[in-house]
Parts: structure tokens; C-alpha cells; sequence
């Protein structure tokens, strides 16, 4: 009963962390919504008892992934354009992320105490390391290859779009 309920407050507490993500003009304050909403991912992959795939999901996507979008928006030199976010942000600014933050920290805890394969409330879904491995470098090699060679064209992209010749051709254009 309580895995269920759980199961339920993260999945709204990723959905809403996505939507104030989405929702924010300042991108960093995005990207921190959204290394909440990853966080809650994590959790839900936890509790449906793949483990190795929550760890993924935090190493992956709410360390590298993140880092890179900040890399990127530093890069581009994005910032909001106006209004109270340029300044120091306020106690109400950081209220939701607060929020969010002690949820998280609330469910983490309460899921290292609960065992989420006694309850029986969720399918466990068996996966070892071994196996994902298997599966990602022998039946799903061609996808694996395709999916990096798109982040390479990305990560070059990324780049090109934040030259500082084209940036200064721009700004003289204006």
C-alpha cells in the first residue's frame, strides 16, 4: 500500500517538475526543475525494482545530460531578457524547488527503509547488469550506434551554433 502511494506522489511530482521546467524563463532554474523531475524518474525505476537503471537514470541523465545542457547555455550566453529572475532570485523564486527537493529527499528516505520487491504491490521487472549488456551490445547495436552518432551531431551543433565570429556577425548585423 504504501509502495503504491509512493509510486503515485512521484509520478505527480515528476510531472510537475517537467511542467515547471518547461514553464521557466531562466534556463538554469529550467534545468534545476528538471534534474528534479529525473530524480523522481529515478526513484519510480527503484521502486518498480530496476535498480541499476534508477542509478543510470541519476549518472546519466541528472549528471551528464545536465551538465552538458548548462555547458550549452553558458555557451550560448542565454539569460532571461528582463524582470526580477536577472537579479538575485528571491525566497519565492526557490519555494517550488524547495519543495520539490524535500520530497524527494521525504520518498528517497522512506524507499531506503521499504523494500520495494517484499511489498509485492509492483512488478519487478529481473534485469542484471549482465543481461543489459548483453542486450545493448549484441541485439541493439545498430540502435546504440545510431543514438551516439546523433549526440555527436548534437555535441557539433552545439558548437558550431555557438562560435563567437558568428555571434559577433550577428550583433554587428543588428
Amino acid at each position: 500500500m504504501i509502495a503504491t502511494v509512493v509510486f503515485y506522489f512521484l509520478g505527480v511530482l515528476a510531472i510537475v517538475a517537467t511542467l515547471l521546467a518547461i514553464l521557466q524563463k531562466n534556463p538554469v532554474h529550467a534545468v534545476i526543475y528538471l534534474v528534479n523531475s529525473f530524480f523522481a524518474l529515478a526513484l519510480l525505476f527503484y521502486l518498480l525494482g530496476a535498480p541499476l537503471v534508477a542509478a543510470w537514470e541519476v549518472i546519466i541523465y541528472a549528471g551528464a545530460i545536465m551538465v552538458l545542457f548548462l555547458f550549452i547555455i553558458m555557451m550560448l550566453e542565454v539569460s532571461p531578457t528582463s524582470g526580477p529572475s536577472r537579479l538575485a532570485p528571491t525566497w519565492l523564486q526557490w519555494l517550488p524547488i524547495l519543495l520539490l527537493a524535500i520530497a524527494l529527499a521525504g520518498c528517497t528516505l522512506l524507499l531506503t527503509g521499504l523494500d520495494p520487491a517484499s511489498t509485492g504491490a509492483v512488478a519487478r521487472w529481473h534485469a542484471t547488469p549482465r543481461d543489459f549488456g548483453y542486450a545493448l551490445f549484441k541485439e541493439y547495436a545498430l540502435a546504440i550506434e545510431i543514438v551516439s552518432f546523433q549526440l555527436l551531431f548534437a555535441a557539433v551543433g552545439a558548437f558550431y551554433v555557438g562560435r563567437p565570429e558568428r555571434r559577433n556577425k550577428q550583433e554587428d548585423g543588428q
